[in-house]
């Protein structure tokens, strides 16, 4: 009995699936999945070689990548839109229209970031695409983004500013911007990360970067590494299929009536060993009274010391009544510690 072509869409989807995510055993996985031979799942590997959407490697398979590079003069661009309509929208045109949204916002922001803020005479964008995601390169020869923020707020580290984008209302040029492009941008990207001076920003704190490599994924068109090493490096990956809308993130974190209310702080993204001083959760929540909700999450926190937790559930949370805390991810020692200093207050 021939299968539905929705069906063997999905089977197809499937494979793809496991190839991009470097599975084992991706004939045996599909057999199991979909409960058809392997015979099946071998012709329709073999249709997708032929229509140039997989390769063979040895005795496994890749997803085949196109890829683009645009040099600009930071001088010679108008705007970014010119950027996006001319060059990059055609790279999307066959997404549907919630991700060529998503793509719109995330890298005209990043776009007019180089632009107002990186002080570089020149820079790159490239885009690295396959059936599956998308992932576009942003690099530029100035400014690094997190010594701009250092400087301009008079931090002691560049780790101090790391830690305030992932709040979201920062900026250096105030009567211009909002501070919020990189904010949204970050949590609408399946991956997103900013490298500068040798540090990076990104809320997928557990997905390893190695700069050297980014050369390689650009398939040797032009000397990437060259301008990875000053300036600022932004990378934003989406899937070519998901169903996530930028209203949807707008939403999560703004709305009309109050605007950008609402934040979110990964608290392991930002202490490598687990918090403990009063110090520390003083960083954490610099900024924060700016906001009528605060989000922390503890996923991937083992403990929390005392310090730590009266500082920000105790001495913030009185300082500032109007805003909201909610802990999320929180295991078992960590609430430990939390009931333990709410309840002797």
């Amino acid at each position: 009995m021939s299968l539905s072509k929705q069906r063997r869409e999905s089977i197809k989807h499937y494979i793809l699936e496991q190839i991009d995510l470097g599975t084992n055993s991706v004939v045996n996985k599909t057999v199991e999945a979909f409960e058809i031979t392997s015979t099946s799942v071998y012709r329709y590997i073999k249709e997708m070689v032929e229509d140039g959407i997989i390769q063979k490697q040895g005795h496994s398979y890749s997803l085949v990548r196109a890829y683009k590079l645009f040099l600009y003069d930071t001088k010679s661009v108008e705007d970014e839109m010119d950027i996006m309509s001319n060059d990059l929208a055609p790279l999307i045109s066959e997404c549907s229209d919630n991700v060529k949204r998503i793509w719109q916002y995330c890298l005209t922001e990043m776009i007019n970031n180089v632009l107002d803020h990186s002080e570089s005479e020149r820079f790159l964008v490239a885009c690295s695409k396959n059936y599956m995601n998308t992932t576009f390169f942003i690099l530029d020869s100035g400014v690094g983004i997190f010594k701009k923020i250092k400087d301009y707020y008079k931090m002691a580290s560049l780790d101090d500013a790391i830690s305030e984008l992932f709040k979201g209302k920062l900026t250096t040029d105030k009567e211009r911007h909002s501070g919020e492009g990189i904010f949204f941008s970050s949590n609408a990207m399946d991956y997103f990360a900013a490298i500068s001076d040798g540090k990076y920003f990104t809320r997928n704190k557990y997905e390893e970067i190695n700069i050297n490599t980014l050369e390689l994924n650009l398939n040797g068109e032009g000397n990437v590494a060259t301008m990875v090493n000053g300036g600022t490096t932004i990378i934003m990956r989406l899937s070519n299929y998901t169903s996530k809308t930028m209203k949807e993130v707008f939403d999560r974190f703004s709305d009309v009536e109050n605007g950008f209310f609402k934040t979110m702080i990964p608290i392991k993204n930002i202490f490598d060993d687990y918090p403990v001083s009063r110090s520390q959760a003083k960083r954490l929540v610099r900024r924060c009274e700016n906001f009528k909700e605060l989000v922390l999450d503890f996923a991937g926190v083992e403990d929390i010391g005392q310090g730590f937790a009266h500082e920000l559930f105790i001495v913030f949370g009185h300082s500032h009544p109007n805003v909201k805390i909610e802990p999320i991810n929180v295991n078992e020692q960590v609430q430990k510690m939390i009931a333990h200093v709410t309840r002797t207050v």
